[in-house]
Protein backbone atom coordinates (compact mmCIF):
# COMPACT_ATOMS: atom_id res chain seq x y z
CA UNK A 1 0.00 0.00 0.00
CA UNK A 2 1.33 3.58 -0.93
CA UNK A 3 -0.49 5.24 1.53
CA UNK A 4 1.29 8.86 1.83
CA UNK A 5 -0.09 10.70 4.95
CA UNK A 6 1.38 14.30 4.02
CA UNK A 7 -0.91 13.72 0.98
CA UNK A 8 -3.79 12.92 2.52
CA UNK A 9 -3.51 15.81 5.01
CA UNK A 10 -2.93 18.36 1.83
CA UNK A 11 -6.17 16.51 0.09
CA UNK A 12 -8.02 17.03 3.89
CA UNK A 13 -6.61 20.70 3.87
CA UNK A 14 -7.93 21.40 0.49
CA UNK A 15 -11.43 19.52 0.27
CA UNK A 16 -12.56 21.47 3.36
CA UNK A 17 -12.40 24.57 1.86
CA UNK A 18 -13.72 23.43 -1.31
CA UNK A 19 -16.76 21.70 0.10
CA UNK A 20 -17.61 24.63 2.54
CA UNK A 21 -17.96 26.50 -0.30
CA UNK A 22 -19.90 24.56 -2.77
CA UNK A 23 -21.06 21.73 -0.30
CA UNK A 24 -21.80 23.38 3.03
CA UNK A 25 -22.07 20.73 5.66
CA UNK A 26 -22.97 20.24 9.08
CA UNK A 27 -21.35 17.76 11.78
CA UNK A 28 -22.88 17.02 15.11
CA UNK A 29 -21.80 14.16 17.22
CA UNK A 30 -18.31 14.98 17.47
CA UNK A 31 -17.97 14.39 21.13
CA UNK A 32 -18.47 10.24 19.85
CA UNK A 33 -15.28 10.96 17.72
CA UNK A 34 -12.67 13.05 20.18
CA UNK A 35 -11.12 10.20 21.14
CA UNK A 36 -11.93 7.89 18.16
CA UNK A 37 -9.60 4.96 19.35
CA UNK A 38 -7.43 3.74 16.06
CA UNK A 39 -8.39 0.33 14.33
CA UNK A 40 -12.41 1.34 14.39
CA UNK A 41 -14.84 0.55 11.41
CA UNK A 42 -15.96 3.64 10.58
CA UNK A 43 -19.50 2.77 8.75
CA UNK A 44 -21.95 5.03 6.93
CA UNK A 45 -24.36 4.84 4.75
CA UNK A 46 -23.86 6.17 0.98
CA UNK A 47 -25.78 9.04 -0.87
CA UNK A 48 -23.30 10.47 -3.59
CA UNK A 49 -19.59 10.51 -4.82
CA UNK A 50 -18.44 13.00 -2.29
CA UNK A 51 -19.57 10.72 0.85
CA UNK A 52 -16.12 9.63 1.28
CA UNK A 53 -14.88 13.24 1.43
CA UNK A 54 -17.32 14.33 3.85
CA UNK A 55 -16.10 11.81 6.40
CA UNK A 56 -12.44 12.81 5.50
CA UNK A 57 -12.99 16.51 6.48
CA UNK A 58 -15.12 15.61 9.56
CA UNK A 59 -13.48 12.89 10.97
CA UNK A 60 -9.89 13.86 12.91
CA UNK A 61 -8.46 10.73 12.33
CA UNK A 62 -7.12 8.97 8.94
CA UNK A 63 -10.00 6.56 7.05
CA UNK A 64 -8.78 4.30 4.77
CA UNK A 65 -11.67 3.64 2.07
CA UNK A 66 -12.76 0.85 -0.13
CA UNK A 67 -13.75 1.78 -3.63
CA UNK A 68 -14.90 -0.29 -6.77
CA UNK A 69 -12.30 -1.92 -8.50
CA UNK A 70 -13.24 0.21 -11.53
CA UNK A 71 -12.09 3.62 -10.38
CA UNK A 72 -8.26 1.96 -10.52
CA UNK A 73 -8.31 1.11 -13.89
CA UNK A 74 -7.31 4.67 -15.15
CA UNK A 75 -3.68 4.53 -13.97
CA UNK A 76 -3.23 8.25 -12.90
CA UNK A 77 -6.77 8.11 -10.45
CA UNK A 78 -5.55 4.95 -9.17
CA UNK A 79 -1.98 6.09 -8.25
CA UNK A 80 -3.99 9.27 -6.29
CA UNK A 81 -6.70 7.05 -4.54
CA UNK A 82 -3.72 4.78 -3.36
CA UNK A 83 -2.00 7.47 -2.13
CA UNK A 84 -4.83 8.53 0.15
CA UNK A 85 -5.10 5.05 1.38
CA UNK A 86 -7.61 3.81 -0.84
CA UNK A 87 -8.14 0.21 -2.14
CA UNK A 88 -10.30 -1.74 -4.85
CA UNK A 89 -13.12 -4.28 -4.36
CA UNK A 90 -14.91 -6.32 -6.79
CA UNK A 91 -18.09 -5.65 -5.48
CA UNK A 92 -21.17 -8.56 -5.90
CA UNK A 93 -17.79 -10.75 -6.49
CA UNK A 94 -17.00 -11.71 -2.90
CA UNK A 95 -13.84 -10.04 -3.15
CA UNK A 96 -11.98 -12.29 -0.06
CA UNK A 97 -8.92 -10.20 -1.00
CA UNK A 98 -10.35 -7.25 0.02
CA UNK A 99 -11.82 -8.51 2.85
CA UNK A 100 -8.33 -9.78 4.22
CA UNK A 101 -6.97 -6.39 2.91
CA UNK A 102 -9.80 -4.52 5.20
CA UNK A 103 -8.90 -6.97 8.17
CA UNK A 104 -5.08 -6.05 8.48
CA UNK A 105 -5.80 -2.55 7.71
CA UNK A 106 -7.79 -3.09 11.19
CA UNK A 107 -5.04 -5.01 13.10
CA UNK A 108 -2.75 -2.43 12.59
CA UNK A 109 -4.49 -0.05 14.34
CA UNK A 110 -5.97 2.18 10.74
CA UNK A 111 -9.30 3.09 10.79
CA UNK A 112 -11.34 1.68 8.40
CA UNK A 113 -14.40 3.22 6.51
CA UNK A 114 -17.20 1.23 4.99
CA UNK A 115 -20.59 2.22 3.38
CA UNK A 116 -22.83 -0.36 4.67
CA UNK A 117 -25.16 -0.58 1.58
CA UNK A 118 -22.58 -1.24 -0.78
CA UNK A 119 -23.18 0.91 -2.92
CA UNK A 120 -25.15 4.66 -3.61
CA UNK A 121 -28.83 5.06 -3.35
CA UNK A 122 -30.60 6.40 -6.28
CA UNK A 123 -33.60 7.49 -4.27
CA UNK A 124 -31.82 8.91 -1.02
CA UNK A 125 -33.69 6.01 0.61
CA UNK A 126 -31.98 3.43 3.19
CA UNK A 127 -30.99 0.28 0.91
CA UNK A 128 -30.42 -2.99 2.35
CA UNK A 129 -27.50 -3.90 4.30
CA UNK A 130 -24.00 -5.88 3.48
CA UNK A 131 -22.56 -7.88 5.64
CA UNK A 132 -18.78 -6.84 5.25
CA UNK A 133 -18.51 -4.31 8.13
CA UNK A 134 -19.35 -6.87 10.67
CA UNK A 135 -17.52 -9.71 9.15
CA UNK A 136 -14.63 -7.36 9.56
CA UNK A 137 -15.56 -6.41 13.26
CA UNK A 138 -15.69 -10.29 14.21
CA UNK A 139 -12.37 -10.86 12.91
CA UNK A 140 -10.51 -7.90 14.43
CA UNK A 141 -12.78 -7.07 17.85
CA UNK A 142 -12.72 -3.92 16.11
CA UNK A 143 -15.82 -1.17 17.47
CA UNK A 144 -17.83 0.13 14.63
CA UNK A 145 -18.73 3.90 14.50
CA UNK A 146 -21.86 4.38 12.81
CA UNK A 147 -22.63 7.52 10.87
CA UNK A 148 -25.66 8.80 9.18
CA UNK A 149 -25.10 11.62 5.88
CA UNK A 150 -28.50 13.53 4.73
CA UNK A 151 -28.46 16.48 2.30
CA UNK A 152 -30.94 19.07 2.58
CA UNK A 153 -32.46 18.78 -0.61
CA UNK A 154 -35.44 16.65 -2.32
CA UNK A 155 -34.71 12.86 -1.37
CA UNK A 156 -32.16 13.81 1.25
CA UNK A 157 -29.76 13.86 -1.99
CA UNK A 158 -26.44 16.00 -2.24
CA UNK A 159 -26.45 18.92 -3.86
CA UNK A 160 -24.54 21.79 -4.82
CA UNK A 161 -24.69 24.73 -2.46
CA UNK A 162 -27.14 22.83 -0.65
CA UNK A 163 -26.78 22.23 3.62
CA UNK A 164 -25.19 17.96 4.25
CA UNK A 165 -25.66 16.83 7.39
CA UNK A 166 -23.07 14.52 8.64
CA UNK A 167 -24.27 13.13 11.83
CA UNK A 168 -21.45 10.54 14.21
CA UNK A 169 -23.45 8.19 16.44
CA UNK A 170 -22.44 6.11 19.79
CA UNK A 171 -19.91 4.01 19.46
CA UNK A 172 -21.22 0.27 18.96
CA UNK A 173 -18.07 -1.27 21.21
CA UNK A 174 -16.96 -4.89 20.64
CA UNK A 175 -17.41 -5.74 24.23
CA UNK A 176 -20.41 -5.63 23.88
CA UNK A 177 -21.69 -7.46 21.17
CA UNK A 178 -23.08 -11.32 22.37
CA UNK A 179 -20.39 -13.90 21.00
CA UNK A 180 -21.90 -16.82 23.19
CA UNK A 181 -21.98 -20.30 21.45
CA UNK A 182 -20.58 -18.43 18.77
CA UNK A 183 -19.57 -20.76 16.35
CA UNK A 184 -23.20 -22.32 16.04
CA UNK A 185 -24.78 -18.66 15.63
CA UNK A 186 -22.14 -17.21 13.91
CA UNK A 187 -24.45 -16.41 10.92
CA UNK A 188 -27.09 -14.93 13.01
CA UNK A 189 -24.28 -12.85 14.84
CA UNK A 190 -23.23 -11.52 12.08
CA UNK A 191 -27.09 -10.55 10.69
CA UNK A 192 -27.90 -9.07 13.54
CA UNK A 193 -24.81 -6.94 13.98
CA UNK A 194 -25.45 -5.93 10.81
CA UNK A 195 -28.78 -4.50 11.36
CA UNK A 196 -27.92 -3.23 14.82
CA UNK A 197 -25.40 -0.88 12.54
CA UNK A 198 -27.91 0.10 10.30
CA UNK A 199 -30.92 0.85 12.63
CA UNK A 200 -28.18 2.76 14.39
CA UNK A 201 -27.40 4.54 10.97
CA UNK A 202 -31.45 5.66 10.44
CA UNK A 203 -31.59 6.95 13.99
CA UNK A 204 -29.06 9.20 13.88
CA UNK A 205 -31.15 10.94 10.33
CA UNK A 206 -34.20 10.53 12.57
CA UNK A 207 -32.79 12.23 15.72
CA UNK A 208 -32.24 15.46 12.45
CA UNK A 209 -35.80 15.39 11.57
CA UNK A 210 -35.03 13.76 8.38
CA UNK A 211 -37.08 11.84 6.17
CA UNK A 212 -35.86 8.73 6.19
Amino acid sequence: MRFNKSIYNFFVVVLRIFMKIFFPYEVSGQENIEDLESGCIICCNHLSVFDPIFLMISCPNDIFFMAKQELFENKFIGHILSLLGVFPVNRGKGDSSAINHAVNLVKSKKNLGIFIEGTRSKTGEFLRPKSGASVVALQTNANILPVCITGSASKNKIKIFKKTYINYGQIIKFSDIDLSDYEAKKHKIIRDLTQKIMNDIQNLRLEKGRIK
